[in-house]
This record gives structure tokens, sequence and C-alpha cells, in this order.
């Protein structure tokens, strides 16, 4: 019989590993451009209220930028801050020759509209890709946004450099949030992949599923997509973050994603963890977008 290590046959996709690689060679460009012009990216990160995981999420990023060479404005703003006090210093932002990204960190609170604020935000600064004219692009044949949105551009990032090709193949995508499911199936029709969305009204999301060269899995569902759901050999990323009870843990919880994951490993040919699979990937998309922007900007100018 054979033991459990020799079943699991996927290999591991890496995100963290790989997304380190990025973040290196993210850094030794932003040494050169910091030689040849004397300047760094600049990423501007606006935060509003003490929500702990939003507060989280921004020091990692800043974190993250001081790490490749990346210089951090940061506004840090009180919960009961005003939309138009917020609009300012987004406005601001977009002035200022030195920052080259705009991160506005979501959830913003009840009383602000986050699509007014996010449409203020220039185009040439839109690091997270939401700016409308980005995603319009994006869905364009023969069109090239300035940004791609970082979670999708991550996802991508993994099939690449695990040598996953996906010209002809069949992809699958689970969920069709805009953060994500949307512009990640835009992304794959770029790469010339057959794409079909599966969402909350799809009619037997198992067969569709089963026939996928390739599964994104991004609908916010713990553990929904089973391992025999998955063609053997398929490639499989998982971008779900779900928080399940887990009274083993001092935190009385655990985080899956949207894939079974002990079954996949047995079915699937690639599979990404959680954590330690897409996660690593966005922040290192979101320095990558940054570094392009001030390129463009500094070998124009």
């Amino acid at each position: 019989m054979a033991s459990e290590d020799e079943e699991k046959k996927a290999t591991i996709i890496d995100g963290k590993a790989i997304a380190q690689t990025i973040r290196f060679e993210i850094g030794s460009e932003v040494r050169v451009l910091s030689e040849k012009y004397n300047k760094v990216p600049g990423l501007g990160v606006v935060i509003v209220g003490n929500r702990k995981d939003s507060q989280s999420y921004v020091n990692m990023k800043r974190k993250a930028c001081a790490e490749a060479g990346i210089k951090s404005f940061d506004i840090d703003l009180p919960e009961q801050v005003s939309e138009d006090e917020l609009i300012q210093k987004v406005h601001y932002l977009n002035q200022h020759p030195d920052v080259h990204g705009i991160l506005v960190q979501l959830p913003l609170p009840g009383h602000i509209n986050e699509e007014k604020v996010l449409t203020e935000i220039s185009i040439h600064k839109d690091v997270d890709g939401f700016h409308p004219l980005n995603i319009g692009k994006l869905a364009m044949k023969g069109r090239e946004p300035l940004f791609q949105p970082c979670t999708p551009k991550g996802c991508l990032e993994l099939l690449k450099r695990s040598g996953i090709t996906l010209k002809g193949k069949r992809a699958v995508v689970v969920g069709r949030s805009n953060i994500v499911g949307l512009p990640v199936s835009l992304l794959l029709l770029k790469a010339d992949a057959t794409v079909t969305v599966v969402h909350s009204h799809t009619c037997d999301s198992e067969t569709i599923i089963r026939q996928a060269d390739i599964i994104i899995a991004a609908a916010g569902q713990p553990n929904m997509v089973k391992g025999d759901w998955i063609k053997p050999g398929a490639a499989v990323i998982d971008v779900g973050t779900n928080a399940v009870d887990d009274p083993s843990r001092k935190s009385g919880f655990r985080l899956v994603g949207d894939v079974d994951f002990e079954q996949a490993c047995k079915v699937a040919g690639w599979v990404t963890p959680v954590p330690g699979g897409v996660g690593p990937m966005t922040v290192a998309m979101l320095l990558k977008n940054t570094l392009d922007s001030a390129k463009r900007k500094i070998e124009q100018s």
C-alpha cells in the first residue's frame, strides 16, 4: 500500500519563495534607478481608521517597500475623516512628483464612497489596477492597461514561473469579483487560454471545473473545490483565504483556501498552499507596478 507521501503527486508552488525572488529583482532595479537618475520609486499608502487587519496589511506593504528601496509616503487618517478630506489627500499624492503609485487601503468606513475615492486616483498612479480605464483596457483586445490588478497579476506570474503554458489551455475561474475573478479571467484570455467563469448561479459547477487544465479559485468558500473536481495533472491556483475554527490553535482558527488542499495534492499537477501561495505575490506585484510606474516617469523626464 502506498504511503501518504507517495500518494501526493502535485508540485507545491511556493509563492513565498517566488515572491522573494521577484522582490530581490525589484530591489536590484531600484538600485540601478537610484544610481543612474538619483531617484527611487515612491508609493503613497493611505489608511483610514484602526482596523487590525488593514493595519497589518499596510505595515506589511510599508516594510516590503523599505526592503526594496521604495520610498513610502504614509498618510494615516482617523476613522471619522470626511470624504472630502480623504479625496484632498489623494489629490495631494496625485500631484506629488516623487509619488509613482497610490494605494488606498480597503475597506473604507461606511460613510465614505469607495468607488468615488478610487476614481480620484490618477490613472498614472493606479498601482492597484482598479481604475475603470485600466480595467477597460484590460478587457479590450490589442490594448494594454498601464497597470494590472496585483492579485490576478500574481496568479499569472506563479503559473509562468512554474513553467505552465496557458495558450490553448482550458481555464476555469471560480468567482467573479471585481478584485480577482473578473480581472484574472481577462488576463487569462489575453494569454490565449479558453476561459469559463463559474459563480454562485452556475449550474453543475463540478462538471465545468473537472474539464479545466487550470483552475483559479477565488470564491471565498472554504474547501469548496474537492479533489474529485480536479482533472488529473491540472494546475490549481487557490486565491481563497478563509478562517475556519480550530480549537487546537492558540488563535482558535486556521486559514484554509477555497480548494481542499490535501485532496488536491493527490490529483493536481501543481497547487498553491494557503497561506504561502498567492498572498505574498500580491505585495510583490504592488511593488512591481510601483517600480514600472517610476521607470515610465523617470525615463520620460
